[in-house]
């Protein structure tokens, strides 16, 4: 066969190989109200119980069989937990232990969870066996889109034959400030980024796979930020309300003017003289 039809062969099955490769696109975050109960009673007479300086448990949930690139997930059920920090940062960490109030830090791992995970008590249980007074519970939600089409979770994008069109990376970081002991939720906070290319450069799986860390990287950097507000309104409302008012010093007692002693008798000088006794 001649050799340059061999080579035209070649290269074009080549080119057909990488026009039929795909990339998934990753599960969807958890939506944070299916974690909880739905007895509206009892949660309204859920009550907060953390000690300050506090001990803070952390977690990231995504649903249920979450796989990136660079992370795999742990857990069936509704849910499951991801125990590798491929997109947060050390320093992202260390400004969260840095905050007023609070005693340390510490990640849940999979050796303390059950294989079974339904609602924000399973991840309570966890961070009990930390000794953690509370529970910080985040998760990441990445959509892709191109221009005004979105992908959705788990979509197969082909490699090679998008046209040359405004793609972007959207991610949001939202999380709850939980109470070990009661299940209190303190707080909610929550933060997005976004991530803009042409769909030209999403000709591979790691690029693509680049503009999703790039956003969920930038979107936990914020949401430290925003958790840091609801910290410090945390500390504001539970911490100063439980902190016993400051007393009056008390008045001095006067001090007791001295006794008012008698005069004494006057003295008689002895005069010159007879005495008869």
């Amino acid at each position: 066969m001649n050799r340059r039809i061999l080579v035209s062969l070649l290269a074009l099955g080549l080119a057909i190989l990488q026009g039929c490769a795909t990339y998934t696109t990753p599960a969807a975050g958890v939506n944070m109200a299916t974690l909880g109960d739905d007895d509206i009673v009892e949660l309204m007479s859920l009550e907060p119980a953390a000690q300050f300086p506090a001990r803070l448990a952390v977690v990231r949930v995504q649903s249920a069989g979450y796989r990136s690139l660079t992370a795999d997930s742990y857990g069936t059920g509704s849910f499951s937990v991801v125990t590798t920090r491929d997109v947060e940062s050390e320093d992202d960490f260390k400004r969260i232990a840095a905050l007023d109030d609070i005693a340390a830090v510490a990640p849940i791992t999979r050796l303390i969870l059950p294989q079974e995970l339904n609602t924000i008590r399973d991840l309570r249980l966890g961070a009990a066996r930390l000794k953690a007074d509370l529970l910080l519970i985040y998760t990441l939600d990445t959509r892709f889109n191109v221009e005004s089409t979105s992908l959705g979770p788990l979509s197969a994008v082909t490699l090679g034959f998008l046209p040359n069109k405004e793609a972007f990376v959207s991610a949001t970081t939202s999380a709850l400030l939980v109470d070990v002991r009661t299940g209190f939720i303190y707080g909610a906070a929550e933060s997005s980024a976004r991530e803009s290319q042409r769909t030209s450069m999403w000709n591979s799986e790691a690029a693509i796979d680049n503009a999703r860390q790039l956003a969920e990287r930038n979107s936990f950097k914020q949401f430290v930020g925003e958790f840091e507000t609801l910290w410090k309104a945390t500390l504001a409302e539970h911490v100063a309300a439980s902190e016993p008012e400051p007393t009056a010093p008390a008045a001095p007692e006067p001090t007791p003017e001295p006794a008012v002693k008698p005069p004494l008798p006057p003295t008689l000088d002895p005069q010159p003289g007879t005495y008869t006794f």
